[in-house]
């Protein structure tokens, strides 16, 4: 698919997400791509890891699973943007956006946050706790009010990065392929890219080549808070900056921190630090100087910073259409 080609579908794609998200209707009777990826990557560990074999075999067999998810995915993903191109036009523009607004998530996790608010406001603790289980994987008995609140806004600075802002990325640069081999990635290192005693040597592969794809788009989802930081009072920039300067390179995940400073600066908070995950404490640095007691309203404000910014990248990606459009024609 021609650059330019992309980034138009790219640009509609997550448009199209924002206004219409995915269905619940047609996630009960299809499912999702994720969870199509999911249940291959879930068959590849069943078939591939065995628990009898040493290290190096388990993370051999870890890029091989890696290898057979990508070849996969950019298959079927590739013979739908062909089948589109036969096709041409604006109907075949749609329909790709279409299909590629499944593998954005602005919609959705934007949904899921502001449910955390409504959640504190409405019900308390308990109904905090038990909204924010939904998009965290640690243990929210352990959190207070101001631990759910937290948790809701570092989850959302970090999936503004790589549930919104990556896959973007790719699809503009490397179409719907590029798009849902990205996916692919991030969904395998979520599901077996941790240090668990099954996947540390299984995961491997997947967690490092998620680090590696993440990595322009965590630097770019910290600056695009940076400057949406600028179009509320509420909000710094230049404390989105220090906080990016500071502690950053601080956190245990070298692309996480990058969007989590900048939300903790721009808010003027304090968040990640020690987390329970289950009942293993993982003790990690803080993002940000501010205040640690977040609430409901600091959610609101996180959420309006988190629109801004979307808006900012599409913005700034019209931009680029644009000026390439001008350069090529």
């Amino acid at each position: 698919m021609a650059l330019i080609h992309s980034f138009i579908v790219a640009l509609i794609a997550l448009a199209f997400e924002v206004a219409v998200g995915y269905p619940a209707a047609l996630f009960r009777l299809i499912g999702h791509p994720v969870t199509w990826m999911g249940r291959l990557i879930a068959s590849l560990d069943r078939r591939l890891n065995s628990e009898t074999a040493n290290f190096a075999a388990r993370r051999s067999a870890g890029v091989m699973a890696l290898i057979i998810l990508l070849a996969i995915t950019v298959a079927v993903a590739s013979i739908i943007e062909g089948a589109a191109a036969i096709v041409g036009g604006l109907p075949a523009i749609v329909a790709l956006a279409v299909i590629g607004s499944s593998l954005l998530a602005a919609r959705s996790l934007d949904s899921h946050v502001a449910a955390v608010a409504r959640a504190l406001r409405s019900g308390g603790l308990e109904a905090g706790r038990q909204a924010v289980s939904a998009i965290v994987g640690r243990n929210p008995a352990y959190l207070d009010e101001p631990g759910v609140a937290r948790a809701a806004i570092e989850s959302l600075a970090e999936s503004f990065s790589d549930g919104v802002t990556a896959p973007l990325l790719w699809f503009a640069v490397l179409g719907l392929p590029g798009a849902a081999a990205y996916k692919a990635i991030n969904t395998a290192d979520s599901m077996i890219g941790h240090k668990s005693e099954r996947h540390h040597a299984f995961g491997w592969a997947a967690a490092r080549l998620d680090d590696l794809v993440n990595l322009p788009a965590s630097r770019l989802t910290a600056w695009a808070i940076v400057l949406a930081a600028l179009s509320d009072e509420r909000t710094s920039a230049a404390g989105a900056l220090r906080a990016i300067k500071r502690d950053a390179g601080k956190h245990k995940s070298p692309n996480a921190g990058w969007p989590e400073a900048a939300m903790a600066g721009a808010l003027g908070l304090r968040l990640n630090g020690p987390k329970m995950y289950g009942e293993e404490r993982i003790d990690d640095a803080w993002m940000g100087d501010g205040r640690p007691l977040a609430h409901a309203g600091d959610i609101e404000r996180a959420l309006k910073l988190y629109r801004n910014a979307v808006l900012l990248i599409w913005l700034v990606l019209s931009v680029l259409a644009l000026a390439l459009f001008i350069v090529i024609y």
